[in-house]
């Protein structure tokens, strides 16, 4: 069973690869006919109808970086990447969540895209090798070093992250991070570290975060999480036994939920034993997929 359609997922945008590579092709379709994304800083903004706001390439600051998205109907769509932005901006804003909640699933992606890849433009303009200042080329889907003796490439990077629903005899092991609104509890998460599998990672979270041996690691779903680049791999695992050994420097609380304490709170309720993590999220999806199965 799928997890079914998800946030910051399934963009209409032809990527056109072919095209980012090819210097004269990209631009020639940097005319009055691309569009170019209307950001403020990394938040959206939007048109009087509440939709993504596009306008001109005139529009974009003279010495502003322009990343190629892809294609829209034969127009060529950029994100700014403004000399001013000096990196990531925190999630929390209003109007960003707003957004999240009334874009559609195709625009979401689409601004869930160039946010990852202007956040990361603006964290890389100097070399990780040599500190020398970097370019942007391919359209923004690399950067390299302008020292002659370095040349070194970089590439926009994706985090990936497991996000694991914990099962041990009909019921589900849900924390809740010191960061979240109070009652609010959501799946076990971490980053994949260099070396691991995905299903090692969820063994070593788990464990690290709750004290608990999971066993049958199985991948449900993923989702791309552009705060600022992660992808989460939803997964499922079966716990050996019941017992916490919670990390507070992780965790607020953790519990064992019953399936109906979790289909209460999925069905929008905030008076039971917890409140569902927000339908944007992959986790929100997660359990539903367990209610479902």
């Amino acid at each position: 069973m799928s997890i079914g359609a998800i946030a910051f997922a399934g963009s209409g945008l032809d990527r056109a690869d072919h095209i980012r590579a090819d210097a004269d092709a990209l631009a020639g379709l940097m005319d009055w006919r691309a569009r170019l994304l209307r950001l403020d800083g990394l938040d959206p903004q939007f048109d009087p109808e509440g939709n993504l706001a596009w306008g001109t390439l005139a529009d974009a600051a003279p010495s502003a970086e322009l990343v190629f998205l892809g294609l829209a109907q034969g127009k060529a769509c950029f994100a700014e990447v403004s000399p001013s932005l000096l990196g990531s901006v925190a999630p929390a804003n209003p109007r960003l969540w707003a957004a999240m909640s009334s874009l559609g699933s195709a625009e979401l992606a689409t601004y869930g895209t160039a946010r990852a890849l202007v956040d990361w433009h603006a964290r890389h303009r100097y070399c990780a090798r040599c500190g020398c200042p970097t370019i942007l080329t391919k359209g923004g889907w690399q950067r390299n070093c302008t020292n002659d003796v370095c040349k070194a490439e970089h590439f926009p990077r994706v985090d990936p992250v497991t996000i694991m629903l914990v099962e041990h005899e009909g019921h589900l092991l849900l924390g809740r991070q010191p960061r979240f609104p109070a009652r609010r509890f959501s799946a076990l998460a971490g980053f994949i570290e260099p070396g691991e599998s995905i299903e090692e990672a969820v063994a070593r979270e788990v464990m690290e975060e709750a004290g608990v041996t999971v066993r049958d690691v199985t991948y449900v779903g993923s989702q791309p999480w552009p705060f600022p680049s992660s992808l989460m791999i939803g997964c499922h695992s079966h716990a050996l036994d019941g017992k916490l050994t919670i990390d507070m420097t992780e965790l607020e609380e953790a519990d064992w939920f019953t399936r109906e304490d979790v289909a209460y709170a999925m069905g929008g309720s905030e008076d039971g034993r917890f409140i569902a993590p927000p339908p944007q999220a992959i986790a929100h999806h997660l359990l539903k997929w367990w209610l479902a199965r």
